[in-house]
């Protein structure tokens, strides 16, 4: 079935984590760039991962992603992701960041010009993304739509507290995210922002 055809007020618990969470696993691909795009809790969530695959060799980069403020801080969510990952050992010279994007969309969108600058986007093969389980499959598609045909990914997704795909469903703020996100990915591809693509849905 396609993303499309879905409603986002008639799916059950099942559909809407079926949509969310199914078919997002690494292929442990190696790639040129890691690519973090921020959030509040993306230090807390995001960073350990993106770290974590860099050490490991999957990709020599990492270019962090997002130009939001948020409440208590002084830097953009990408200067903090930077500074978190410089005192975790991360060579400066091996960060990248695109620091003006305000949400998704955007992300993948200044990102561009920055991958580009990087390393010319026609020597890309291969990204490795890394964004909460929850977000993944909208951030891919996002991707697919307005990056080169020519790149392909590797989905490193990573858990938060109470969206993840066994627990969203008992928790209330869960259940905000996971519905809301549900709306945003079948709106989106109605409205042709992103991309449509198949996704394996139960009937119920």
């Amino acid at each position: 079935m396609n993303i499309s055809q879905l409603e986002p007020n008639k799916l059950t618990d099942l559909q809407m984590t079926e949509l969310i969470y199914s078919n997002l696993e690494d292929d442990n691909k190696n790639g040129d760039c890691i690519l973090v795009p921020g959030s509040n809790k993306a230090v807390e969530y995001r960073l350990p991962k993106a770290i974590q695959l860099y050490k490991q060799g999957r990709a020599n980069k990492i270019l962090f992603s997002g130009g939001v403020i948020w409440e208590g801080n002084k830097l953009t969510e990408a200067q903090l992701l930077k500074e978190k990952a410089i005192e975790q050992g991360i060579p400066e010279e091996d960060i990248i960041v695109e620091d003006v994007s305000l949400h998704t969309k955007e992300n993948v969108l200044a990102s561009l010009l920055v991958l580009d600058r990087a390393f010319y986007l026609h020597n890309i093969k291969r990204i490795i993304v890394v964004t909460t389980n929850f977000h993944m499959r909208r951030f891919h598609l996002t991707l697919k739509t307005f990056m080169p045909d020519w790149i392909e990914y590797s989905l490193c997704t990573v858990n938060d507290q109470t969206t993840r795909e066994d627990n969203w469903f008992n928790y209330p703020y869960g259940r905000k995210r996971v519905e809301m996100e549900s709306g945003k990915l079948i709106n989106y591809v109605k409205q042709g922002i992103i991309i449509d693509d198949k996704v394996e849905i139960s009937k119920e």
